[in-house]
């Protein structure tokens, strides 16, 4: 029997399976929906989907870097709760997770989570997600993930407060030596530390800075005092506000958080590394996973659940 994707839609809606799992299940018991049904539960995704209504914003980025340093890959896995993204076995799990992701060719997360778990070949990396969430009891999700490679140099990793955030650094040199990967490591921490959006001017668009005029000029002309100043001081002060505004979101921009005098850009401390190495060196790029953001938190009252169990509030 041919399975349309109105079937799919219909079972994912009755279960809440992801879809490639229900289009296996429909595939594996010739469109029987009923069937399929049973198919999800017997694979352990029926009972893992009671699970996934529950808000999983916690857990853990984890970076993970190829023994040649030419590759390297950030996660981000969530438990319901930090006490199981502090567990063992969850830990574990998300580096499996890290490993195969390391290698995958898949585009996307929802073409990974379809293919073969490298652990366990009779597995897809949904159905062993699940299998996890039936032995962890807390809902968890594979949340997203970057591969992030270099040929010409090699990629960094920094991960603050036990997977809080997980960064990784793309370095082009001509170098590598210790000096060179502290080099690396140190500017990993002030990606931590400063959230850049951009690695340098060239990546901003014309409309942002457009934009961010717009919004600047806005402000000017709503101040009664701002405004009846003369034209060309109301550019000087937009273009002053967005340079500075550039240096604090461009990282090779930033003042370099360790440097002694509190003035050193970050470009400048790679510049001073390069000098000192012989080496030509830039950063490329960068990647910062921060757990749970853009995710809404579980707000627990635990006072308040048990007075309403017994019936107080």
């Amino acid at each position: 029997m041919a399975i349309t994707a109105a079937m799919v839609k219909e079972l994912r809606e009755m279960t809440g399976a992801g879809m490639m799992d229900c289009k296996k299940a429909l595939t594996a018991t010739d469109g029987d929906k009923d069937a399929a049904v049973e198919w999800l539960r017997e694979k352990g995704l029926a009972t893992a989907q009671k699970k996934a209504s529950r808000i999983a914003a916690e857990g853990v980025a984890y970076t993970l870097v190829a023994e040649d340093g030419k590759s390297a890959v950030v996660v981000e896995v969530n438990s319901e709760t930090d006490f199981v993204a502090k567990n063992e076995k969850f830990q574990t799990y998300v580096a499996e997770v890290a490993a195969q992701a390391l290698t995958t060719e898949a585009a996307d997360i929802d073409a990974f989570l379809a293919e073969t778990w490298a652990d366990d070949t009779s597995k897809t990396v949904s159905e062993a997600l699940a299998a996890q969430i039936a032995v962890i009891g807390e809902n968890l999700k594979i949340r997203r993930f970057e591969q992030v490679k270099e040929e010409n140099g090699f990629i960094a990793s920094y991960v603050h407060a036990g997977g809080k955030i997980g960064v990784l650094i793309d370095v082009v040199t001509d170098v590598v030596n210790d000096d060179v990967k502290e080099m690396a490591r140190n500017i990993a921490m002030q990606v931590a530390a400063l959230k850049p959006l951009y690695t340098t001017r060239a990546e901003i668009s014309e409309e942002y800075i457009a934009r961010e005029k717009e919004i600047l000029l806005a402000q000017i002309m709503n101040d009664p005092k701002e405004s009846q100043k003369p034209e060309k001081v109301i550019q000087g002060m937009i273009m002053g506000r967005i340079q500075k505004e550039l240096k604090e979101i461009c990282l090779v921009d930033q003042v370099y958080v360790r440097a002694e005098d509190g003035k050193q850009s970050v470009q400048q401390y790679v510049d001073q590394v390069a000098k000192a190495n012989g080496a030509k060196i830039s950063i490329k790029g960068f990647v910062r996973f921060e757990t749970g953001e853009g995710l809404e938190k579980r707000n627990e009252d635990f006072a308040a659940e048990v007075a309403a169990q017994r019936g107080q509030a």
